[in-house]
């Protein structure tokens, strides 16, 4: 027997893993084979309903943007959990944090390109006649 294996009922020491490590036990939502399989098939739904929301009138057309958002977050959280084992576990806290300070950093990019780029008329100087080719 190995020392991440442990026999029924018995405590593991904890105390030499690392931060971050996660046992996946067969017991869990998301453990084993059963759980990729659970992910897998959550997934193949998710995307066939976005494919129905884009191409069919089952959803009130203004709407539709709204309805793959939602598809979209609901995607990641399956692939979140089932495929990357992220759960809410305290050995997870590390995973949680590097999670959030990436998602932090792609907002700001984002959102500064965003900002960047609807100021970029207002602070260019204006063109002249030749610049514009409107010269006779």
């Amino acid at each position: 027997m190995t020392d991440t294996e442990s026999r029924p009922g018995e405590m593991q020491d904890r105390r030499d893993s690392a931060p971050g490590e996660e046992r996946i036990t067969e017991h869990e939502v998301a453990g084993g084979l059963l759980g990729y399989v659970i992910g897998y098939g959550l997934a193949i739904l998710l995307t066939i309903a976005s494919f129905l929301a884009a191409q069919t009138d089952l959803i009130y057309q203004p709407a539709v943007i709204s309805a793959l958002v939602v598809l979209a977050v609901a995607q990641m959280g399956v692939h979140l959990v089932f495929f990357l084992h992220l759960t809410t576990g305290p050995d997870n806290t590390n995973n949680i944090l590097a999670l959030a300070f990436g998602v932090l950093i792609v907002a700001l990019v984002v959102l500064g390109s965003v900002w960047i780029m609807a100021h970029l008329n207002e602070n260019m100087a204006a063109m002249t006649a030749h610049q514009a080719g409107t010269m006779p």
